[in-house]
């Protein structure tokens, strides 16, 4: 739905003179994980070439990570990165390029802008804004990534990803959404949110001890409670709300959610239930602070071999899609074909470039 701000007939015009056409819908491309490096470490820098085609976003930071006085190395390292690997980046790629900028509110926002689109925008995707309060930081960009395209003689549009990391980002979540057809997705934030919120944790995702719920006290033959006795006490998700608000919102403009960082690398357990439970309330990815972060990504998001042979079962016996049918002792209807469509789409998506997803789903066969 277009900003209220923009006409309607208006909404997929160029901003510029010269710069390529929007997008009327954002490409379906595989983001399981989006694993973030750092240009200006030499050492970080030189692995990233090897990394092409085993994982599906690679994105250069500028932002929090990268200390002041490297920031236009990064911004300079970024750019060499991605002039001395040209199987990175662009849309016949198997990995996508990405980068996150600087806050629009930096003294380096404008110039990674303006350096990145006009020497290597024909490899860019998606331009990540951090800390995204409402639609005005969207028209910003959007309007300056068109001019910067129209200069650069670009031929398609750079998509737009933010960051919910403050309250006010939250409560405009979908105005943000909305508010240009660059959107490609939102990820959450939950350091700086938290610090926003003055929510009382100092951890980077996940859960928390003492957000809980506690089990009723057992009762006694007299009907009596008995308040002391042992009970057991069960973690709770401090960013359930956020994400589902999240999916929500992006769910209705037609773009893609994403879990954000789990900052815990040690503790990898915890990571995948993390990222478990963005997948299954609907986000399509997450971030990678770490390699080993990758390989649980691509794992959790990625639907198991028994989520696609039910999902082609279900496909196969509802036939035009009327009607219902007794599968397993279970109905399945027109609502449970298209859950199941969300897995055989997925699934289609992530063998076209993971030959070992594509020979696990292959090899399903779908019993009578």
């Amino acid at each position: 739905m277009p900003s209220a701000s923009r006409p309607a007939k208006d909404f997929f015009r160029p901003l510029a003179v010269g710069a390529p056409q929007p997008l009327h819908e954002v490409p379906a491309r595989p983001s399981r994980a989006i694993h973030f490096f750092d240009p200006s470490n030499q050492k970080m820098a030189a692995k990233i070439p090897a990394m092409v085609g085993s994982v599906d976003v690679l994105l250069g930071n500028l932002e929090d990570a990268v200390k002041a006085d490297n920031k236009e190395a990064a911004r300079q390292g970024l750019v060499d990165i991605a002039q001395a690997t040209p199987e990175l980046g662009g849309p016949d790629s198997k990995t996508q390029l990405w980068t996150r900028v600087n806050a629009l509110d930096s003294p380096w926002a404008l110039d990674d802008l303006t350096t990145l689109v006009t020497e290597i925008g024909d490899r860019l995707d998606v331009v990540m804004v951090p800390k995204v309060q409402g639609a005005e930081d969207i028209h910003y960009v959007d309007r300056l990534l068109a001019q910067l395209e129209a200069k650069a003689g670009l031929q398609r549009p750079i998509l737009v990803h933010a960051i919910l990391e403050t309250a006010r980002g939250v409560a405009n979540v979908e105005e943000i959404c909305g508010a240009s057809p660059r959107m490609q997705g939102l990820s959450l934030g939950p350091a700086d949110l938290a610090a926003d919120r003055r929510m009382k944790t100092t951890r980077v995702g996940g859960g928390h001890p003492g957000y809980l719920v506690r089990q009723d006290p057992p009762v006694n033959d007299l009907g009596v409670s008995d308040h002391e006795a042992p009970r057991s006490t069960y973690q709770q998700d401090l960013w359930h709300y956020t994400i589902a608000r999240m999916v929500d919102a992006c769910a209705m403009h037609g773009i893609y959610p994403y879990y954000g960082p789990f900052g815990d690398i040690t503790d990898v357990v915890a990571c995948e239930d993390q990222f478990r439970n963005a997948f299954l309330l609907g986000c399509v990815g997450t971030w990678s602070l770490h390699p080993k972060q990758i390989a649980i990504a691509n794992r959790v998001f990625s639907p198991s071999v028994e989520d696609v042979r039910h999902a082609r079962r279900v496909k196969a016996a509802m036939g035009d899609g009327t009607g219902a049918v007794m599968l397993d002792g279970k109905m399945e209807d027109d609502a449970s074909l298209k859950q199941c469509l969300v897995m055989v789409e997925l699934a289609e998506q992530l063998a076209a470039i993971d030959p070992e997803l594509k020979e696990q789903y292959d090899a399903i066969e779908l019993e009578a």
